[in-house]
């Protein structure tokens, strides 16, 4: 990166976040981000993301920090400052997670995700990984997982030629059975809704939420997320959940329905690797 452009990134931190900036060095990049640590000069170390191929998706993120941080009951990084093309919030060095850290984690997702909102959706445009969410909020939790988080991907992978009619046969199918296997109906959760491993943060005794595709949606969705890459201490965090916020009886049955949209956008992503995982996980809704 050239002088010119380090000192501009200096300079957009400096006007957004009130305060000069001692240091600025890269630490990597992703979804053409760049990332930095900056070194504020009131004191504050920040984690620093600009640019991105996806307009808008910064903006989400710095919005969905925010609301999953209202609650105040849930370990979120404070934002320090955003606009379209860059976020600052605030550094946290990581630590290796203890049991009892994870345990915390299932107290504190139950208290975030009982803490309320309304409905189904979120009120800004959303992202995961790049990809537009659907937006239309919705009253049933069945009708606006199909609408807004199934059935656009499996769009998307069938335009892209990655999943076959066939295919599309079987997502479609499942998506018709969410109404009579999604368990009992529940409020609108407060979720992180991009729950896998790598959106954990671990520092401090505490796993903090980064990355969000924040939304009104099912807590047993954040859970599913959390197993569908293996979550270290997984039984202690969902331990810790139950002890807070027991889910209703066949949860377990119901992963894989809250597995078939993250996996859908992995196909859209990544391609025919995740294939077989997402029909798998339809199959399983259709025999639950």
């Amino acid at each position: 990166m050239s002088g010119c452009a380090h000192a501009a990134v200096a300079a957009r931190l400096e006007r957004l976040t009130g305060a000069g900036v001692r240091k600025l060095h890269p630490v990597g990049a992703q979804h053409g981000q760049r990332h930095y640590r900056a070194v504020l000069a009131d004191g504050r170390a920040a984690f620093v993301k600009t640019g991105g191929d996806t307009p808008g998706a910064l903006r989400a993120e710095a919005l969905g920090l925010r609301w999953l941080r209202e609650p105040a009951v849930a370990a979120v990084p404070e934002v320090l400052g955003w606009d379209d093309s860059l976020l600052a919030i605030s550094w946290l060095a990581t630590d290796t997670p203890q049991p009892e850290d994870a345990e915390r984690l299932g107290h504190e997702l139950a208290a975030l995700h009982t803490s309320g909102t309304q409905p189904f959706g979120a009120p800004w445009p959303g992202f995961i990984a790049g990809l537009e969410l659907p937006g239309e909020p919705a009253e049933r939790w069945p009708d606006w997982y199909a609408s807004q988080r199934v059935l656009p991907f499996l769009r998307l992978a069938v335009d892209a030629g990655t999943l076959s009619a066939g295919d599309a046969q079987v997502v479609e199918a499942a998506a018709g059975r969410f109404a009579a296997v999604a368990g009992p109906g529940e409020p609108p959760s407060r979720i992180h809704g991009d729950l896998w491993t790598g959106n954990v943060l671990w520092s401090g005794g505490r796993g903090w939420l980064i990355d969000p595709a924040a939304q009104g949606g099912h807590r047993e969705t954040d859970l599913a997320m959390l197993a569908l890459f293996g979550a270290p201490h997984l039984d202690r965090i969902l331990g810790g959940y139950a002890d807070a916020a027991p889910l209703a009886p066949g949860w377990r049955q119901r992963v894989p329905l809250h597995q078939l949209h993250p996996l859908l956008v992995h196909v859209c992503l990544f391609g025919r690797p995740y294939r077989e995982s997402a029909l798998a996980a339809a199959r399983a809704v259709l025999a639950l």
